[in-house]
């Protein structure tokens, strides 16, 4: 199971869907993705795996990768057979659907949702790492070594 994402930063909504895939499918390669069309992010994509391990180091069967280029190909790098992805919205739920039919067609890789519990389901990185840059405390939104490391941020 290939749980991919740009993950910047990595929020509780990512860690409740990395724990409930995990408990499901037992083995869970988080990919923290790479690309190079977006414009640089918060963290570099060493401190987002960082990030990710320090926060999903209690979870058993969860292993955090580096990949560039498309989910597909990252998928077939570790083996995977399936990607899972999470839905907040009707909007998620559009672009991820196209998003799976497309990687199956290409690839046979299949797409799996699941959904964050209700109290993570409005946490997106865009708001977190817009509180964080207007210096608010986006803490009850992230995992402690994310907060940790977005109040070091906040201190440059």
């Amino acid at each position: 199971m290939l749980y991919p994402g740009s993950f910047d930063p990595f929020h509780l909504g990512h860690l409740d869907v990395a724990a409930q895939a995990a408990s499901v499918f037992g083995r869970v390669v988080i990919a923290v993705m790479h690309n190079p069309e977006k414009s640089a992010g918060m963290f570099s994509i060493e401190e987002r795996v960082q990030l990710a391990k320090d926060s999903t180091a209690h979870l058993a069967g969860v292993t955090v990768e580096a990949h560039a280029g498309l989910a597909i190909d990252a998928a077939k790098k570790t083996g995977a057979t399936c990607i899972v992805k999470s839905l907040r919205s009707a909007t998620d739920f559009d672009v991820e659907s196209q998003m799976a039919h497309t990687n199956y067609t290409v690839s046979g890789v299949r797409t799996m949702v699941l959904f964050a519990l209700p109290e993570h389901a409005y946490i997106s990185s865009r708001f977190v790492r817009e509180i964080a840059h207007y210096g608010g405390d986006a803490s009850a939104m992230v995992p402690a070594p994310v907060a940790k490391a977005l109040a070091s941020r906040a201190r440059r």
